[in-house]
């Protein structure tokens, strides 16, 4: 992997050595994190989670960024790579490369056996301690289930989870998800509606 990602690293130091890589690593703890490739099941899920919400904020003052997009964590230093994010204007980057995110609204990560843990755990952790952040989305790959986080004015965060043939709204952007439209083609009883 190189002697950059050998050793810890400063958040300046990681950029600039992230950017010139072949494939994503994410930041934790001042280390360089190899991103694990996703299985036929996931890219489906991700490609159709994209569709929805670009489709559903096409008219809104938000756009829908791909996994490529990567996220600063305020609390540790941290970079993420979520496998989706919303981010409403404006936008806001760490600096003129455009490609790290400071102020997602609404993050999503689709569930796999290697990343449930850390999605539920360390990431959603991460990820409160970003002032914009208001919705989480948790996608599963084994079954038709969404679960949906939401903080409150008071800071405190409720959850809801839908199953096939339900709807998610997401409260920060005004606009509804249909829960089988995220599983179209990788489930037969998802078809649309």
């Amino acid at each position: 992997m190189g002697e950059a990602a050998s050793r810890l690293l400063s958040p300046e130091e990681y950029l600039a050595w992230e950017r010139t890589q072949p494939t994503r690593h994410e930041l934790v703890h001042g280390a360089a994190v190899a991103m694990a490739g996703a299985s036929l099941v996931h890219n489906k899920i991700v490609a159709n989670v994209l569709r929805e919400l670009s489709e559903a904020l096409r008219a809104k003052p938000c756009d829908t960024l791909a996994s490529d997009t990567r996220v600063r964590i305020p609390a540790g230093g941290h970079y993420r790579y979520p496998d989706a994010s919303v981010a409403c204007d404006p936008l806001e980057h760490e600096d003129d490369k455009l490609d790290t995110l400071l102020n997602p609204t609404i993050l999503v990560e689709v569930l796999s056996d290697s990343t449930e843990a850390a999605d539920r755990g360390e990431k959603f952790r991460d990820y409160r301690s970003i002032p914009s952040f208001r919705e989480y989305l948790l996608v599963g790959q084994k079954e038709v289930l969404v679960e949906h986080y939401l903080r409150q004015e008071n800071g405190l965060w409720t959850y809801r989870d839908a199953g096939p043939g339900e709807r998610i709204t997401l409260v920060s952007c005004g606009v509804e998800l249909r829960v089988n439209e995220l599983y179209l083609k990788v489930f037969p009883l998802a078809s649309p509606g």
